[in-house]
């Protein structure tokens, strides 16, 4: 039987280290994997942890922010592929391993997507320290999960996220409208894909220029024109034409929008639905 107790106090940061070497040699493996866990456990007994049997425990060390090189070098050679995979998401490996890893062709089935997964490629071409030429090779990779993981990176080049606008998976392309690295030509052109949550993506980026969330004002999806409406770009026609929305929740993101013009939100107060109104008045105290 689990002992949470101990488990609460393997994790917590203020546990002194000498019982956290206790812990850290504890029969149950999920004590361990929560030593591994804690912000505070001294990189002495990761090391320790690294070698350990269970490979959660390993991964949980893989994935703290405490590890230092040689413990996540000598992690990315693990025989786990989970292990590799949280070592190739930590963003203190080293480029060199990153460059390593994404060559690492291990697949998990994910139950959610009915599919196979590339879990460690997928992982090291989310990782901003991974090398610029790596990731223009994993965002070119066959398999569209690993392609949305390299658009996904906060430091994917645009020339790349631009050519993923053709992508012929909807996974990658709306990658590439969430990516805060996506030009307003790259959202323009995203702004009129076939695809609700594309659109969707177009529509919430802080980037989206006025005239693309215009169009998107019209679109026949709420939660889109609700985006549009909770973003601070869009222009105050937009914004005043989606006040008068019949769908309740378009009117509460404008009522919410620091954009909204005053007035709008002074008539948004008389609003028939109770949250609308509440989101309107709040503004207001504001």
């Amino acid at each position: 039987m689990r002992d949470w107790g101990k488990e609460k106090t393997a994790s917590d940061p203020k546990t002194e280290a000498k019982e956290l070497e206790a812990l850290a040699r504890d029969w149950d493996w999920h004590v361990r994997r929560a030593v591994a866990i804690n912000p505070g456990a001294p990189i002495e007994i990761l090391r320790h942890l690294a070698n350990d049997q269970v490979q959660w425990v390993r991964e949980a060390v893989a994935a703290s922010l405490r590890a230092d090189g040689d413990i996540l070098e000598f992690l990315s050679e693990d025989g786990d592929g989970f292990v590799r995979a949280a070592v190739a998401l930590n963003q203190k490996t080293s480029p060199g391993a990153l460059t390593k890893l994404s060559s690492d062709v291990t697949m998990d089935f994910d139950y959610s997507l009915s599919k196979n997964r590339y879990i460690v490629q997928e992982a090291a071409a989310k990782n901003p320290n991974t090398p610029e030429e790596v990731n223009r090779t994993l965002a070119d990779h066959g398999d569209e999960g690993v392609r949305a993981a390299a658009v996904s990176n906060p430091k994917v080049p645009k020339d790349v996220l631009f050519d993923r606008r053709v992508d012929p998976s909807w996974s990658v392309r709306t990658a590439a409208a969430r990516s805060s690295q996506a030009t307003v030509e790259l959202l323009d052109y995203l702004a009129a894909d076939r695809i609700q949550d594309v659109r969707a993506a177009v529509a919430m980026n802080k980037k989206t220029s006025a005239s693309s969330l215009a169009s998107l004002a019209a679109d026949r999806d709420g939660e889109i024109r609700a985006a549009v409406a909770s973003n601070p770009n869009a222009d105050q026609k937009t914004l005043v034409a989606l006040s008068g929305d019949w769908a309740w929740k378009v009117r509460e993101a404008v009522a919410k929008n620091p954009s909204t013009p005053e007035e709008v939100v002074r008539a948004l107060v008389e609003d028939g639905d109770q949250s609308v109104k509440k989101a309107a008045t709040a503004r207001l105290d504001r």
